[in-house]
């Protein structure tokens, strides 16, 4: 397919879609790190679904809050809420 036929509309709807994507992805993969799984990690990883699993998994499987999404790290490893020691 040729670049002439591609429709005018097209980048502006792929270029959100791509730093929606990329934005979620980021951000479920540095808390499934701190979080230490494993598992979640290599499946954000590789499947790519606009954001959608990433935001599922930061909201239900890592029982995130919207403020602890965006929180400051101080250094220490997060621990996930009525984990602590």
């Amino acid at each position: 397919m040729n670049m002439e036929n591609l429709p005018a509309w097209l980048p502006f709807v792929l270029i959100p879609l791509v730093l929606w994507s990329l934005f979620w992805k980021a951000l479920a993969l540095w808390h499934a790190a701190r979080r230490g799984s494993v598992v979640w990690f290599v499946v954000l990883l590789l499947l790519n679904t606009v954001g959608i699993l990433d935001i599922i998994y930061l909201i239900i499987a890592g029982k995130l809050r919207t403020a602890e999404l965006f929180a400051k790290s101080d250094g220490e490893r997060y621990t996930a809420p009525g984990q602590e020691k």
